[in-house]
């Protein structure tokens, strides 16, 4: 029996990379009657006469919808500092979204090289995020790659952040056979045409990254806002300490959290961002 990770499905054929070694394979019986394998997935697969099976799907740690993939390891938030405009509510909500699903919330912010004064308010954000405890990189053009690059290894990534800052060409930058990939897999299934069901992993630097970008299928609206206050990456040093357990941190007396955000341990734009989802949950119930 062998183990391997699920890189691409298209119908009902399943590609697994084990050990370097790329398998073509089909799911057993078995497993169509339960859950049905996605890209992701950790799987035991051996050959059944001339082909290879899937016999088992290891237990996830997450899963998202849109793109259908499980055990994401960490979602590269991609956002410009200019054109279009920095914007801390953008990146914070998908900071809630993606850590909310268990995921490691990764930032990247390109076109740096269009920033020319010293004193612009975006390197302030950055160091604000650098003290939060997050993962930032700084890109743009003729900026070396490599500390992102390093990012990718032994992980499975998905790309989210604005339209137009820049996501594929970060990857391109980083490995262009990316790009010839894509686009021939694309032209090879009618992409578009809604003629096949299509997931996929490309491999970067040792790592794992989905082809598609984006949590669509993600609501704010629909979070528990209990799980919610204890999933925020900045909160999470103050969890447990909360005079009340089921503390949502708003106006709750002996909050942990609020005690940080007015010893300026916590970011007070992230949190107000924080109190404005909360609302948002509240007000769809």
């Amino acid at each position: 029996m062998k183990q391997g990770t699920i890189i691409r499905i298209i119908s009902n054929q399943y590609q697994i990379y084990s050990d370097g070694i790329t398998y073509d394979a089909k799911a057993m019986g078995k497993l169509r009657k339960g859950v049905s394998p996605v890209v992701g997935d950790i799987v035991d697969f051996e050959k059944m006469d001339d082909i290879y099976g899937i016999q088992k799907i290891h237990e996830r740690k997450n899963q998202l919808v849109r793109p259908l993939i499980a055990n994401v390891d960490q979602a590269i938030i991609v956002m410009s500092a200019k054109d279009p405009d920095f914007s801390t509510v953008l990146i914070d909500r998908l900071i809630f979204l993606i850590s909310y699903e268990g995921i490691t919330p990764v930032l990247v912010i390109t076109k740096m090289d269009m920033i020319e004064d010293e004193s612009d308010p975006v390197y302030g954000y950055i160091e604000d995020y650098k003290k939060g405890g997050y993962e930032v990189y700084v890109n743009g053009k003729e900026f070396d790659t490599k500390d992102i690059e390093a990012a990718f290894k032994g992980k499975i990534s998905v790309l989210t952040g604005q339209s137009g800052a820049g996501k594929s060409s970060l990857l391109n930058r980083i490995d262009n056979r990316l790009e010839i990939k894509t686009q021939a897999i694309s032209k090879a299934l009618g992409r578009g045409k809604h003629t096949t069901r299509h997931t996929q992993l490309f491999e970067i630097n040792d790592g794992w990254v989905a082809d598609t970008p984006g949590f669509s299928s993600l609501d704010l609206e629909n979070m528990d806002v209990h799980i919610f206050a204890h999933t925020v990456p900045d909160f999470v040093p103050y969890v447990g300490k909360c005079k009340f357990n089921d503390c949502i941190h708003i106006n709750e007396p002996q909050c942990a959290v609020l005690e940080a955000v007015e010893d300026k341990e916590i970011v007070k734009y992230r949190y107000d961002h924080y109190k404005e989802v909360v609302k948002m949950i509240q007000n769809k119930r």
